[in-house]
Order: C-alpha cells, then sequence, then structure tokens
C-alpha cells in the first residue's frame, strides 16, 4: 500500500505542460526509427514491384486482376474516414478543435507507419528473404490499427498530452497486432468490419486508461466541456463522412465477389436503421421532444460497429435492420445514463462517449457474429458459400458452424481482454508526471499545446466592449 501511495503522490505532482523538447524528440526519434526499421524490413509486395510483368505471365494474370484496382477505391474510403471522419467528429468541444483534428492528424500518420511493421511481422512476412511485403489491402489494415487508437483518443480528448497520445498509439498498435493474430489467425474467427478486433478493443482500451487517469478535479475546466453551435456542425461533418463511407470501412477486406457485396449491403442498410431509432430515442427523452446534436453525431454511427463482425455473413437485410434499431436506441440511452453512471460510479471520465459508439455496439456486433455464425447451414450458404464465408480451409477444413460459433464468442472475449488489460498498463505509464499533460483547471483548450488566433470568444468581455467603443468612435 505504501509504494502505491507513494506512486499516486509522485504522479499527482504539479503539471507542466512545455513539450517544447519532448515532443520534438520523441517524433523525430521515432520518426527516424521508422526509417531504418522499414529501410530492414519493408518491401513492395509482387503486385506492387516492377517484377509484376514476368509474375503476371508466370500466373496467367492481366494487369486488371492486379488488388490495386479491387481495394484502392476501399481504401481511399476507410483514408477518409481515419482523417477526416474522426477527425471532425472529434472536434465539438468549443476551444479544443485544433486538438481534435491536429492530434487525430499526428496519431494516424505514425500509427499507419508502425501498424504496416507489427501487422507485416505477423500476417506478411516472406520467410524467404525476412522482408515484409506490402500493397494496398496492409494499407487498408493499417487504416483499422489506427483506427482503434482514434477510437481510445475519444475517451481522452482535452485531458492529455501529444506526447501522451503518442505512446497511447505505440503501445495501442502493438496490443491491436497482437489481439488481431489470436483472435482471426489462432483463434480463427470471423470480423470483417471489426466489431472485435477494432471498435471493442479501442473502446475498453480507452476507458481503461481514463479510469487510470481519473481526474477528481475536472470539474474545474467545465466552463470548457462543452460546444458552440458551430463546434457541433463541424463535428456532424466528420459524422456524416463516416456515416456514409462505413460500408467500405466493414467491406474493404472481405473476399471479392458476395461476400464484400453483402458486407456494403448489410451495413448500408443497419446504418439507416440506426438514425431513425436514434433521432426518435433522443427526441423522446428530452425535454419539449428536442433533438441532442450529441446523439446524432454518435450514435446514428452506431449501427455500422454493431453490424461489423456479421457483415459478410447471412444476416439478412431484415437482421441488418434489426440489429440497426437495437443499436439507435442502446447507444442514444448510453449517452442519457450510462456515461454519467460511469463518471459517478466508475471514475471513468469518456469524453466522446466512446462506450456508447465503439465498446458496447462492438460486444453487440461480437454476439450478433457468434449468434450468426453458429446458426448459418448448408441450405442458407450452400457447401461452398460456407467454406469461403467462414474460411473452413487447411486446418480447419473440418470446423462446423456451431464450433465457429464459439470461436466468435472466444475472440470476443480476448478483445476485451486486452483492450482493458492493455489500457490498465498503458494508463498508468501515462500516469507518470513526465508527459507535459494540462492540470485538471486547464483541459479542453487547445491554447495549452497550440498557437491560437485572438478570436471575439476569446477576448475577456470588458475588451470586447471597448472595441466596440472604439470602432464606433472611428
Amino acid at each position: 500500500m505504501g509504494a502505491a501511495q507513494s506512486f499516486r503522490d509522485m504522479c499527482d505532482r504539479e503539471k507542466n505542460t512545455n513539450v517544447r523538447l519532448s515532443l520534438p524528440a520523441v517524433c523525430i526519434v521515432w520518426q527516424t526509427s521508422m526509417i531504418i526499421l522499414f529501410g530492414v524490413f519493408i518491401r513492395y509486395n509482387p503486385e506492387a514491384d516492377p517484377h509484376w510483368a514476368e509474375y503476371k505471365k508466370t500466373h496467367n494474370l492481366t494487369d486488371i486482376e492486379n488488388d490495386f484496382y479491387f481495394r484502392y477505391p476501399s481504401f481511399q474510403d476507410v483514408h477518409v474516414m481515419i482523417f477526416v471522419g474522426f477527425g471532425f467528429l472529434m472536434t465539438f468541444l468549443k476551444r479544443y478543435s485544433f486538438g481534435g483534428v491536429g492530434f487525430n492528424f499526428l496519431i494516424a500518420s505514425f500509427g499507419l507507419q508502425w501498424a504496416l511493421l507489427m501487422q507485416g511481422w505477423f500476417h506478411s512476412l516472406d520467410y524467404t528473404d525476412g522482408k515484409i511485403k506490402i500493397g494496398v489491402e496492409n494499407l487498408i489494415n493499417a487504416d483499422f490499427c489506427v483506427a482503434s487508437c482514434l477510437i481510445a483518443y475519444g475517451a481522452l480528448l482535452g485531458k492529455v498530452s501529444p506526447v501522451q497520445l503518442m505512446v497511447l498509439t505505440l503501445f495501442g498498435i502493438t496490443l491491436f497486432a497482437v489481439e488481431e493474430y489470436i483472435i482471426l489467425t489462432l483463434i480463427h474467427a470471423r470480423d470483417a468490419g471489426g466489431s472485435m478486433v477494432i471498435h471493442t478493443f479501442g473502446g475498453y482500451y480507452g476507458l481503461a486508461i481514463s479510469w487510470m487517469l481519473y481526474r477528481p478535479n475536472l470539474d474545474q475546466s467545465s466552463r470548457l466541456q462543452g460546444s458552440v453551435y458551430h463546434s457541433d456542425v463541424f463535428a456532424t461533418i466528420g459524422t456524416l463522412f463516416l456515416w456514409m463511407f462505413w460500408p467500405s470501412f466493414n467491406s474493404a477486406i472481405s473476399y471479392h465477389g458476395d461476400g464484400q457485396h453483402r458486407a456494403a449491403i448489410n451495413t448500408y442498410l443497419a446504418l439507416a436503421s440506426t438514425v431513425l431509432t436514434t433521432v426518435a430515442i433522443s427526441s423522446f427523452f428530452q425535454k419539449h421532444g428536442k433533438l441532442d446534436m450529441v446523439h446524432i453525431q454518435n450514435s446514428t454511427l452506431a449501427g455500422g460497429v454493431a453490424v461489423g463482425t456479421a457483415a459478410e455473413f447471412m444476416l439478412m437485410p431484415y437482421g441488418s435492420l434489426i440489429v440497426g434499431f437495437c443499436c439507435g436506441v442502446l447507444s442514444t440511452l448510453g449517452y442519457i445514463y450510462i456515461t454519467p453512471f460511469l463518471e459517478k460510479r466508475l471514475k471513468i471520465q469518456d469524453t466522446c462517449g466512446i462506450h456508447n459508439l465503439h465498446a458496447m455496439p462492438g460486444v453487440i456486433g461480437g454476439i450478433v457474429g457468434a449468434i450468426s455464425a453458429a446458426g448459418a447451414t448448408v441450405d442458407v450458404y450452400g457447401h461452398e458459400g460456407l467454406v469461403e464465408t467462414f474460411d473452413f480451409k487447411n486446418e480447419f477444413e473440418h470446423m462446423v458452424p456451431t464450433i465457429q460459433g464459439g470461436h466468435q464468442a472466444a475472440g470476443m472475449c480476448v478483445a476485451i481482454c486486452f483492450g482493458i488489460g492493455g489500457g490498465i498498463f498503458v494508463g498508468a505509464i501515462l500516469r507518470l508526471p513526465i508527459w507535459g499533460d494540462p492540470a485538471d483547471d486547464n483541459c479542453f483548450d487547445d491554447e495549452v499545446y497550440w498557437e491560437v488566433p485572438e478570436d471575439e470568444e476569446s477576448i475577456p468581455p470588458i475588451l470586447q466592449y471597448n472595441n466596440h467603443m472604439q470602432n464606433k468612435d472611428m
């Protein structure tokens, strides 16, 4: 107990937000490390290499069969979601738009490089020459990996320094690559849209870190922990980008053909259903039936999260609508009831409400995936369709749907354990008083880490009045 108290006392020392040395040092050293590691390990795969000319002749292929032409449109959609969708979704705070977009940019740019290495070592390593061979599908998977860290950032928005975010990303990408390998390769769970490996892991990773970094006096910054009219408009732009491109997100790495086609349709329908139930619940639980923009910005996306695992399964169009319907209700109620409960009772301060948009819908998605897999039949899928959808090949050729359902449930448990366990570990590291994080009374303010241009909102009222009178006299 004495050691634990000493650790807490050390972590609660006075904050120093000067990152003039630490942030440049982390960025330069880590980027240099990426250059060295890429030079040692990363090479183009056969479809991106000049030897493609000989490769396609040997394998009787044409240029149009290059995976680039199948995957690049989906990659661009996912890329826009990562940098524009997630970035603008985090601009709702009245004085933290630079941090929402800018730190999102920083996390993603570093994370995708580290993800190409970490995922490459697990999935794309050529044992003949010890090199990681990358192509357009690797870029999509790297963006998926980054998404989990951006989700975690949502719980910590406005309360951490850019140096802490770099550390969060370094460990988050590493943990993601390990849990993804366990779930998809060792356990052999299917998770096309990442309900488990991306959203559940990222959600609980961020919530666990937020629990470790609990600020008992955060109400000292409550004046900034809200939105204004224009900040909510910008955040809604992020919502619309995410909403439109989510079918690409869930179908991007599915097998060409019916699986990818089905994933896009299921996601499209689930998202549409979610909007109506979100509006209904938001209106019903607000005074005079007015809508809350927080619900519209976030809960309308929950159906896309929940349908991810089962996106390429025979969920059926009506099943997708049911999933979206339920998630719109649960996510919106989460913002109304669960988020305040988490902060008051469990000491989890979730700035963006990632529990309601990612963690809880991710778990629902895992459950839907397990039930859908366990109930799959040859009559519905056909023999070849069953094999292709669930990848019943090689050492898993004797797998049956009921057992696959159990594997799906096991994958969900792994994602939750890695998220919570990894978050507690990383949160303990981030509690150290060396990262330049803001004090309790200085959170949710861009001026701590950004050069902010002066505007009318930042000028004290007395000075605004004086400026107005001066202009009037002129």
